[in-house]
């Protein structure tokens, strides 16, 4: 969801830096990936991104480039901050790239398989005491932790998109989280200029927990005929004051992301109130995923974005 930019003529000023973390790796280069590493470079860190292509970590760091001259335009950075966190910005081809890290958080895709398929190639390559996060916005952190060689030093650090604009960051603990590792990754955190908010390790956390259902009754809403994608956003965005209505909102997440989510709710507490709304699964089985695709409840091929619905 979008955040209120701060347009304030003072530059936002960055709390100290972790003292056991310099260099962070970050696995994935698209928008997640690419919002963290803006953010951690910002609070001088030096970083270093792995995607399967080296296309993308490019485009990544043309994204921050360009998000960084908007914020310099508006105030929120000074100009003189810009050039060197772009510097400290670096391609690692591989993860033995990122053996040096003090911190790697993983970015990739909602995808468990995917996400434990990593860990299992990463953990022999990084030093020992490295922390290892994960962004994942869903999946048990205990889970994830057990596929590594050290779930004492594996946290959930779930990142809000836009990541440069959003002032949110949830921690969680798995069961084997030692009290160490938490409160670096809480300085690690602070020193971002973000605030934490700490959830236990339940499916989808405190946001999507409560955000994903709402978004999916209102593709129930939508699905059942109660309105159109068009009423239903000018609902919640003059009836609720929402920022951004929720079909809207999840054209922004991207529909698989939204369906991955209430899948692991669905599946990890049993309870019929989560299942998926079936238009959810055909927008996404049709590939329509939302702005990502430029199709999902919205269709943004033109010169403004037009309901498919």
């Amino acid at each position: 969801m979008n955040a209120p930019v701060n347009t304030a003529a003072k530059p936002m000023s960055y709390p100290p830096m972790a003292a056991s973390i310099r260099k962070v790796g970050i696995i994935g280069a698209g928008q997640m990936g690419n919002g963290i590493a803006h953010v951690v470079a910002l609070a001088g860190y030096d970083v270093l991104i792995n995607d399967i292509k080296k296309e993308a970590v490019e485009k990544a760091i043309a994204t921050i480039d360009k998000n960084m001259t908007r914020q310099v335009s508006k105030g929120i950075i000074m100009d003189t901050a810009k050039g060197p966190a772009l510097k400290r910005i670096s391609y690692a081809s591989s993860f033995e790239g990122l053996g040096d890290c003090d911190l790697v958080i993983e970015a990739a895709t909602e995808d468990e398989v995917l996400k434990r398929r990593i860990f299992v190639d990463l953990c022999p390559k990084l030093k020992k005491g490295a922390i290892l996060a994960s962004n994942t916005s869903s999946i048990s952190i205990t889970r994830l932790a057990s596929t590594t060689d050290r779930a004492e030093d594996f946290i959930g650090m779930h990142f809000m998109n836009p990541v440069p604009l959003m002032e949110l960051v949830e921690l969680i603990r798995g069961i084997a989280t030692e009290d160490d590792t938490f409160a670096i990754a809480r300085t690690f955190v602070d020193s971002l200029g973000k605030k934490t908010a700490v959830s236990e390790d339940f499916p989808a956390f405190i946001v999507n927990r409560i955000l994903l259902p709402m978004i999916n009754e209102a593709v129930y809403t939508l699905y059942e005929g109660v309105g159109t994608v068009e009423a239903i956003d000018k609902a919640l965005k003059l009836g609720a004051n929402h920022p951004m209505g929720p079909l809207e909102l999840a054209d922004f997440i991207g529909l698989d992301t939204c369906l991955s989510v209430m899948q692991v709710l669905y599946e990890g507490l049993a309870d019929s109130k989560y299942r998926p709304c079936p238009l959810l699964v055909k927008y996404v089985e049709a590939g329509w995923l939302g702005r990502k695709t430029q199709r999902g409840f919205y269709d943004y091929r033109g010169e403004k974005p037009v309901p498919t619905r």
